[in-house]
């Protein structure tokens, strides 16, 4: 529906180019209005141009403080947050840990971990002074299996989905979704030209944006919450079936059968 966002303001970051880019069209395409935030301000101010109403917000999403700002001109702005699609990131593909420097680990935390707990910490009191709203989270499918060619990047986007998960919960009695998106590989700037010749010319199919751009779209629209929907080429997103864990087994209880935890950490069996 045209509407269905109508009267909703979306807050976006990494929203210059890629899933941000991809993602704010959608969103602003059914009603939303969108605050585009992005270390690239000037592309920032390019999106919100080219959807005809909104923010642009230049700012460092690694930075507390330029997160605070952001959602603070957003909400003095705009009025919101309803949406916070937390969505800046990067990749420095370094594969051999003893190869890393100190300050490329500093620089893909602060974007990939940092971003994601500022961003969260600063939309929910917005969003409950605004009656709820929905965050959306982009992990990765690195962030569910190993990545061997970038264990800092994969590490991240794993605690991506902890802590999504983590909240969601507690954000729940707060009418509050927590959800991530886990994007195979996609057509952004984090992939450089060379590797997506490569995989076009070995028949790997390469997800456009706006795939992604309609799992957010579904996350935001439905309900759900402490979901990590998994999007691959050609396939509709689907939610991630994390197993229970086995409990411990009590001293001297041999031959009873140990408690199994739920996703939620309650206990059965």
């Amino acid at each position: 529906m045209a509407d269905e966002l109508l009267h909703k303001v979306a807050l976006v970051t990494g929203a210059a180019s890629g899933i941000g880019l991809a993602t704010s069209t959608r969103l602003a395409e059914a009603g939303a209005t969108i605050c585009a935030v992005d270390f690239d301000g000037d592309g920032a101010q390019r999106v919100i141009d080219s959807l005809g109403a909104g923010l642009a917000i230049d700012a460092d999403c690694g930075d507390a403080d330029a997160v605070e700002a952001a959602f603070a001109r957003c909400e003095a702005e705009l009025g919101g947050p309803d949406i916070a699609f937390l969505n800046a990131g990067i990749a420095i593909g370094v594969s051999d840990l003893t190869a890393l420097d100190d300050a490329t680990y500093q620089r893909i935390q602060r974007v990939n971990v940092d971003g994601v707990v500022f961003g969260a910490r600063a939309a929910i009191p917005r969003m409950e002074r605004r009656g709820g709203g929905a965050i959306v989270a982009t992990s990765s499918l690195a962030g569910l299996i190993p990545f061997p060619p970038d264990p800092i990047y994969d590490g991240g986007k794993h605690f991506v989905v902890g802590l999504i998960r983590s909240l969601a919960p507690t954000l729940a009695p707060k009418a509050i979704t927590a959800n991530t998106v886990n994007p195979g590989i996609t057509n952004t700037n984090i992939i450089d030209q060379a590797t997506k010749d490569f995989l076009e010319d070995a028949g790997f199919p390469v997800m456009p944006a706006q795939q992604i751009a309609d799992a957010v779209f579904g996350l935001v629209t439905t309900g759900v919450t402490g979901q990590c929907w998994v999007c691959q080429a050609g396939r509709e997103p689907v939610p991630y079936g994390f197993r229970d864990v086995p409990g411990p087994r009590a001293v001297g209880a041999e031959g009873k059968r140990p408690p199994v935890l739920n996703a939620d950490g309650s206990a059965h069996g």
